[in-house]
């Protein structure tokens, strides 16, 4: 659904990525539009370098793309809108520049705009790695939904940047409003991020072995209870062939098919950045055998009838929306990328029905395992 945001600059019309025309949900908030009426009622200079963290559709960069911004983003899905709501806008793509959460931020940032993510772990991230190229001078200003702030994330700004301070609401939205302080920068803890740890020793081959989670990726302290269950009940002792991993997380279930099976092919896929470098870690501590690693949109980059098993647990939210639409598209993907006769196995939560919206893309669907909580289903790809 394309929609138009009034800033103090003007209308921009935007949409999500990948557009589908079923889609209600916007590509932009009151904080989005808070945040933007702030900068010009301050009077906020944004001649220097102004950096945009976390824009979840490119709203910011799209309104400030006069002022050459960069915008940091985890979300491939994310960064595809900023340059198709650049393009809808008829703005110069080359003004501005799109940079990752794993590469390198820029070495001085005069005005700091942060959009806070879902995840706190993310957002301490992404201050330490800025923290260095923030000054005295640097304006920082967070913004988010009243419900996605919390005394956490002042207290995150507060011990790595320097004093916090919030806004009154406007529209269920809040400013959060930042004052560097060099001594802070200077006397705050190492960035703990990436974080390791041991598997537990009943999930199968990955049993007792390192995982390792940069910032942001689900769960990434501790094993989910979802994941576990689908470790217990992965196909074994396939012999070979192309897997995919999708929406890989930190790839512990392409890692664990690796190590039963060292003559599969495992291909892990997500959208998120943190994600696929996190399962790059994780396979290299683990595995050495034939590994792709992709950041996608699911399984958009695979030709047709060019994989024989897809292995995937689907979010069902999308930042602080819940719904179903990632999980229809990536086993719709799944289906198109799989050979006939190659299958599809979900794990997810059993009040989902995920087995409903199997049995309307493929024609089938079978319970492989379930318990009071979890299912895993297998869908098989009939005729071409």
């Amino acid at each position: 659904m394309s929609d138009r945001m009034t800033a103090p600059w003007g209308e921009y019309a935007l949409a999500r990525h990948p557009e589908d025309p079923r889609d209600r949900l916007r590509a932009w908030d009151a904080s989005d539009a808070y945040l933007l009426r702030h900068l010009a009622a301050s009077e906020t200079p944004l001649d220097g370098t102004v950096v945009v963290v976390g824009d979840r559709w490119g709203a910011l960069t799209t309104a400030l793309a006069g002022h050459r911004p960069t915008q940091i983003t985890d979300s491939y899905l994310s960064r595809e809108a900023t340059r198709a709501n650049l393009a809808r806008n008829g703005a110069d793509p080359d003004t501005v520049r799109l940079l990752t959460t794993q590469d390198p931020p820029p070495e001085r940032v005069d005005v700091l705009l942060v959009r806070v993510p879902k995840s706190l772990a993310l957002l301490e991230d992404q201050l330490h790695r800025l923290a260095s190229a923030v000054h005295e001078g640097t304006v920082v200003v967070g913004t988010g939904m009243v419900k996605e702030i919390h005394t956490s994330t002042l207290k995150l700004f507060e011990r790595i940047l320097g004093p916090t301070r919030t806004s009154l609401a406007e529209q269920k939205a809040r400013l959060i409003l930042c004052t560097p302080d060099a001594g802070v920068v200077r006397a705050r803890e190492a960035d703990p991020w990436p974080y390791t740890y041991e598997l537990p020793h009943d999930i199968g081959p990955l049993a007792g072995r390192t995982v390792v989670n940069h910032a942001g990726v689900f769960c990434a302290d501790r094993l989910d209870i979802g994941t576990r269950f689908f470790l217990r009940h992965l196909p074994r002792g396939r012999g070979g062939g192309r897997v995919v991993d999708l929406g890989c997380g930190n790839g512990v279930v392409g890692t664990a098919v690796a190590l039963d099976d060292p003559d599969a092919e495992v291909v892990f896929v997500d959208e998120s950045y943190q994600a696929v470098a996190s399962a790059e870690a994780t396979y290299r501590a683990n595995a050495d055998g034939k590994a792709e690693f992709r950041v996608g949109d699911g399984m958009a980059g695979f030709a047709p009838g060019s994989v024989d098993l897809v292995l995937n647990n689907p979010p069902f939210h999308s930042h602080q929306a819940t719904t179903d639409a990632t999980a229809w598209r990536m086993f719709t993907g799944a289906r198109r990328a799989l050979r006939p006769g190659g299958e599809l196995w979900v794990v997810g939560n059993r009040h989902l029905g995920y087995h409903v919206k199997l049995r309307r893309i493929f024609g089938n669907s079978r319970l492989v395992a379930g318990d009071a909580k979890f299912v895993v289903l297998q869908a098989v790809k009939q005729g071409s």
